[in-house]
């Protein structure tokens, strides 16, 4: 029997891939370096982190810098392997739990249906596997594309998402959602769905990806992004997401607890463009949550409700304004690795 783990469930480590010259962090290379590190050294204070170097001389310079941010070296695990870009969550394995231990799934990764060049990373978790970084986890290769922050689980069988970021013409041409389920129930094991047709936040560049609009905090609770400012253009999308939440139905016919969570006011980029800031896109370590932070008054609102959906866990701030430039946040670039995967 294969299972797709909670988020919340116990973890070996989180996956990064490390911002390099050739990606199109240039630019700011060493304000996206230093988040990462700063990033990295939360991490370590609760489990290990696997960070993926695009070579040996980099990993050296990752290294010095985890240190000076005050990680716990213990805890690094260092591997190479070339990168297109660092978005973790969309191209690092899926694991499963079965009855033999941890399976990892290598879906494929098309830089979001061919917005941008991706056949470095899509290559990643196979490159990691084959130098042996997942010790004795299988890894089983799978020809759906499938990005990580697209799905969101309960642990126990259900599967949130939004149609539109699996049935897409770009992703998986001529597949149906009937298609992609039959698909998901065989490689994932998952038995109930729950599909959204609402939902986007400006300046994302994924079509909608679950981890930016809704959560499971636990298999009956969802955390959502909720906007209360008729004037703001992702009002409409928001709230017509949240209707469709409310009639939503867990496995036994019950309706979810809904937690909504605030918006940040809009944060512009050097053209004016509107950046992605939002909270959903947190994420779950062993004792700890990590939350993306945007300097904005409504951080402390978000805090505060993820404490109380998260009560056995330490809410933690990292400032993601960095991150947001390039079209994702915080959840967007890191995996969690369950128990078993990482020695």
């Amino acid at each position: 029997m294969r299972r797709l783990p909670a988020e919340w469930e116990p973890q070996s480590g989180v996956m990064l891939t490390w911002p390099h010259a050739d990606t199109d962090w240039a630019e700011r290379l060493t304000e996206i370096e230093s988040l990462y590190a700063d990033l990295t050294a939360l991490i370590t204070r609760f489990e290990p982190v696997l960070i993926v170097c695009h070579d040996g001389d980099q990993a050296e310079r990752v290294r010095g810098l985890a240190r000076q941010a005050g990680a716990d070296e213990s805890r690094l695990r260092l591997a190479s392997a070339p990168s297109n870009d660092t978005w973790a969550r969309d191209h690092g394995p899926i694991s499963l739990m079965t009855e033999a231990g941890p399976l990892l799934l290598d879906f494929r990764f098309n830089g979001w249906g061919g917005k941008f060049q991706a056949d470095l990373d899509t290559a990643i978790t196979a490159h990691l596997a084959a130098d042996g970084v997942f010790g004795d986890c299988p890894v089983e290769s799978c020809d759906l594309v499938l990005e990580g922050g697209a799905i969101e689980t309960d642990g126990w069988g259900t599967l949130l998402a939004v149609t539109r970021t699996l049935v897409d013409p770009l992703r998986n041409p001529g597949r149906s959602r009937d298609e992609i389920e039959r698909e998901l129930r065989r490689r994932l094991g998952i038995e109930h769905f729950l599909w959204l047709e609402h939902g986007a936040i400006t300046g994302d560049d994924t079509d909608g990806h679950i981890d930016t609009l809704a959560r499971f905090c636990d298999p009956q609770t969802i955390c959502y992004a909720r906007c209360d400012d008729p004037a703001d253009a992702d009002y409409a999308a928001l709230r017509a997401m949240e209707e469709e939440l409310k009639v939503l139905r867990d496995p036994d016919g019950q309706p979810y607890r809904l937690v909504p969570l605030p918006s940040p006011a809009p944060i512009l980029d050097d053209e004016g463009a509107r950046l992605p800031a939002g909270y959903a896109n947190f994420l779950i370590l062993n004792e700890a949550v990590l939350l993306p932070v945007y300097g904005d008054p409504a951080d402390a609102e978000a805090a505060s409700i993820l404490g109380d959906c998260f009560p056995a866990r330490t809410i933690l701030p990292l400032d993601c304004r960095p991150l947001i430039r390039q079209g994702g946040s915080l959840h967007c670039i890191s995996m969690q690795l369950p128990a078993g995967v990482l020695a």
